[in-house]
């Protein structure tokens, strides 16, 4: 029972914490509300999950045959999230939902494929809590990060959608996406130099 908890425990701490899916969804739980970031939390959750699942079954062994594999993820993912953020930034300060902008479903399921942190997650958990060969405590480490990683991704966009209190104007609204923009870009540009 221990390992399972343990299992939450990372689930949580790694679903939850800030990042760029987590900047994506809140952004989005303020600008289109909570059901129209479903979508998007759904695909990065399925993403993530996906990842892990082929990290167990093996695939972090690239990262041993193909050293500059994870580099190449590495830049892709900066850009593909540079990409993100500058829709993020430049999204009109519109109060009233509207399509315009909104990540979707691919949009979260490639973000997450392609989040160095997520590899970094995938590679770290499967190597503390599952043991090779051993598919059993591989799908229930899956199992349990789905439905966590769905809960603390989608918090954020119950975080977004109570932070709409603070920008009820167009002006207001504006600023906070060029904030959330440039902060899912520093995260890129980092990850681009490091």
């Amino acid at each position: 029972m221990s390992i399972i908890i343990a299992m939450c425990t990372y689930a949580l701490t790694m679903s939850i914490s800030p990042g760029p899916v987590n900047i994506i969804t809140m952004t989005s739980g303020l600008n289109h509300g909570i059901y129209r970031t479903v979508p998007f939390v759904a695909g990065a959750t399925i993403g993530f999950t996906s990842l892990l699942f082929c990290i167990g079954l093996g695939a972090s062994e690239l990262i041993v045959l193909f050293p500059t594999f994870m580099l190449a993820i590495g830049y892709i993912g900066a850009t593909f999230m540079l990409y993100m953020a500058y829709k993020i930034a430049f999204s009109k300060g519109t109060i009233a939902l509207s399509e315009e902008n909104k990540p979707g479903f691919y949009q979260g399921f490639l973000l997450n494929i392609l989040n160095p942190k997520a590899w970094i997650a995938s590679i770290s958990g499967v190597a503390a809590f599952t043991t090779t060969g051993d598919l059993s405590s591989l799908f229930l480490f899956c199992a349990l990060y789905f439905f966590i990683c769905f809960i603390g991704v989608g918090s954020w966009a119950v975080v977004g959608q109570q932070a709409k209190i603070l920008v009820q104007t167009e002006s207001r609204l504006r600023i906070f996406n060029m904030l959330m923009g440039a902060g899912l870009a520093t995260v890129a540009i980092y990850l681009l130099l490091t």
